[in-house]
């Protein structure tokens, strides 16, 4: 079974009257009567034994979208995460007008006391650091967060120390550094072995397959839960597989469209907890968490994954 290269993901999505159907829609239990739809697959937070579903939301740039667009696309593509049995949601503090606005989402009825919210620190100086602590636990609702990290270990050694105090405190349940960018591995894994951390979040795709040398086996051993960012590298994986076909044997391992091929090539490592996957549209939400049911690719199909996508 092959998809037409000029095929959108929607279209796909729509044709699809078997196995990618059944991916990129809530799955049921078979049986007589109604039953509860079967949520997405869960991995523990080393440590704690919590589980987190392994498909959430990287709210990054959806959220700079609300200003012209309103809260209600972030609002239906949470929702749709929240159908599927999802609930991580990731955020970068952006200006107090646009958080405040996504605050209102986070801390609706439909979605409060519901949701796993990662918070980031982004910026440089106490003050700041503080200032931005403030304006997370606003975004939340709350004084106690679920996640603290410092993104890409900007001004981490001024940080650090107010980090560990705000879990000391219970302001903050977990902590962790984040990173994006393949040349700043070698540092985080120097943070990495160097810090007490609770989660890392960590680029890492078929297209940005480094992390899974030395990061991902490192945050293994060292008990450390996994994000990933950057599964579609920003979107532009997109514009690279366009027109292309989805290869017959990516079926092998229940994969129906290319947003799918990479997110089955990240959870496939035993390293990754949940992919934080960015999207205004609830169907290619839908599409995303479908990448959490079915096979995962085997390493010898993860070679192969990776050989195709040096074409891309």
């Amino acid at each position: 079974m092959t998809v037409p290269g000029d095929t959108t993901r929607r279209d796909f999505l729509l044709r699809m009257a078997g196995l990618g159907a059944a991916l990129a829609t809530p799955r049921t239990v078979q049986g007589s009567g109604p039953r509860p739809q079967v949520p997405l697959p869960t991995r523990p937070i080393p440590g704690t034994g919590e589980t987190l579903p392994i498909v959430g939301f990287g709210s990054s740039k959806p959220v700079l979208e609300i200003p012209a667009e309103g809260t209600e696309p972030v609002a239906a593509v949470i929702r749709v995460l929240l159908e599927h049995g999802g609930r991580v949601v990731d955020t970068s503090p952006r200006t107090p007008e646009i958080d405040a606005e996504f605050g209102q989402v986070l801390t609706a009825p439909e979605f409060s006391d519901r949701l796993f919210v990662a918070t980031k620190i982004n910026t440089d100086g106490e003050a700041a650091g503080i200032a931005q602590m403030k304006q997370n636990q606003r975004l939340v609702g709350r004084p106690t967060l679920d996640l603290l990290q410092v993104e890409s270990m900007r001004d981490l050694d001024v940080h650090w120390p107010n980090v560990l105090r705000w879990k000391e405190s219970g302001a903050a349940r977990y902590i962790g550094v984040t990173v994006s960018n393949n040349r700043q591995h070698d540092a985080f894994e120097a943070v990495m072995r160097s810090h007490p951390l609770d989660f890392v979040q960590i680029n890492y795709s078929v297209m940005e397959p480094g992390a899974e040398d030395r990061l991902l086996p490192l945050a293994q051993d060292l008990g450390m839960a996994v994000l990933i960012n950057r599964p579609f590298m920003n979107g532009s994986y997109f514009g690279r597989v366009s027109g292309r076909t989805l290869p017959e044997w990516a079926f092998e391992f229940d994969c129906a469209t290319w947003a799918q091929f990479s997110l089955k090539y990240i959870l496939a490592h035993p390293a990754v907890t949940c992919v934080l996957t960015e999207t205004t549209n609830p169907e290619h939400m839908a599409d995303n968490v479908g990448a959490g049911f079915g096979r995962l690719p085997d390493e010898v199909t993860k070679r192969r994954m990776r050989e195709l996508a040096r074409d891309f």
